[in-house]
């Protein structure tokens, strides 16, 4: 256990050391994947046996865990089809830009592979020398990384906290937060490493995306961002146009509601 431990974080620091770009092989290029088989598997059972080397018994999600978030939560976690990632931070109360699970979206992250995803699942969610249970820190979640895993059109967030340690499961309806000081390091390395493929978030529903990407892929959608200098949904005019006279209200129902 503890060599595996070794090398799943040399793992990270080795194929993180150098600078990330947004096609490095830990995030997800966009497009049409090859699609991968056996190279037997055209060929028709004709009863013969193939003797495959079994594997050792895969781990499973903790028990504590999956009662806490529940069977759908998770099934979004194990089988997604994508992993977007957002940065994160508090939202301050005067805020007007965009958000996610009540927090400040400030920037895309990227859109990560199953290497990454099976460092987060196998640390966080399946050791339970990761995780303490019943146990309370005396510090406040500072919000750094929200991953996305989206399975059709559903999808489950997690948050991941630094230097409070600790990931954050949401799902409509339920908020579940789970101490993980132990994993420290891991996090760590996740935050940063995500972090150096950050770029602005801008709106992918203004950019008419079907993707939640948020980063402006056309010179047309180029030039739409670079008209605005606030979060676009405001669409604020550089002057206010003028308002025409209303007509004097007349009648019993003469109020005035502000329109």
């Amino acid at each position: 256990m503890i060599i595996r431990k070794i090398l799943l974080i040399a793992l990270l620091f080795g194929s993180f050391s150098q600078p990330v770009r947004a096609d490095d092989d830990i995030f997800a290029n966009e497009g049409v994947t090859s699609f991968q088989q056996d190279e037997n598997a055209w060929r028709r059972n004709d009863g013969q046996t193939v003797n495959v080397p079994k594997e050792s018994k895969a781990k499973e999600v903790l028990p504590d865990i999956l009662t806490s978030i529940g069977p759908v939560a998770w099934d979004n976690i194990a089988n997604a089809e994508k992993i977007f990632c957002y940065e994160v931070a508090v939202r301050p109360e005067e805020y007007d830009g965009y958000s996610i699970d009540s927090m400040a979206l400030t920037g895309f992250c990227g859109v990560i592979k199953d290497e990454v995803k099976n460092i987060v699942l196998s640390d966080l969610f399946m050791d339970s020398k990761n995780v303490l249970f019943n146990v309370r820190e005396e510090c406040v979640i500072r919000p750094r990384i929200v991953l996305r895993f989206v399975k059709g059109i559903d999808a489950t967030d997690v948050l991941l906290s630094s230097p409070c340690y600790s990931f954050t499961v949401y799902y409509p309806g339920m908020v579940k937060v789970f101490n993980a000081k132990p994993a420290a390091k891991i996090i760590d390395t996740i935050i940063n490493t995500l972090n150096k493929n950050r770029v602005d978030f801008v709106s992918p529903a203004l950019l008419d995306q079907l993707l939640p990407v948020g980063v402006p892929q056309t010179p047309e959608q180029k030039e739409l961002v670079s008209k605005r200098l606030k979060p676009i949904r405001k669409w604020a005019e550089d002057k206010p146009k003028e308002e025409e006279p209303k007509p004097a209200q007349k009648g019993w129902n003469n109020l005035n509601l502000g329109f």
